[in-house]
């Protein structure tokens, strides 16, 4: 299973970025999904997760910003972000798990400028 994430890019601060990710291939049932990040000089952490009963938890600092989505049919997890602050600045990294088994993709860089 490979997760293809896009959607990464420059912005300034205020502006806003939708990142995307796909499980190519078959159908998979997943079961989470989520969206972490690395900030430069950081250790990765959770921004945001989603079940399959789309139950979502968002990292604190992210909360009334972020909203995760996802098209389980398309094996597919969405991040839009929204009002974004150079805080943000980091590698976005999707991650998918089924049968306890976890799926990273390779990661899409967001810079986000003063």
């Amino acid at each position: 299973v490979q997760l293809q994430a896009s959607g990464g890019g420059s912005v300034q601060a205020g502006g806003s970025l939708r990142l995307s990710c796909a499980a190519g291939g078959s159908y998979y049932m997943f079961n989470n999904m989520a969206w972490y990040r690395q900030p430069p000089g950081k250790q990765r952490e959770l921004v945001a997760r989603i079940t399959r009963a789309e139950s979502t938890t968002y990292a604190d600092s992210v909360k009334g910003r972020f909203t995760i989505s996802r098209d389980t049919a398309a094996s597919s997890v969405f991040l839009q972000m929204d009002s974004l602050v150079p805080e943000d600045t980091g590698v976005y990294y999707c991650n998918m798990d089924k049968l306890g088994t976890q799926y990273w993709g390779k990661g899409t860089q967001v810079t986000v400028s003063s």
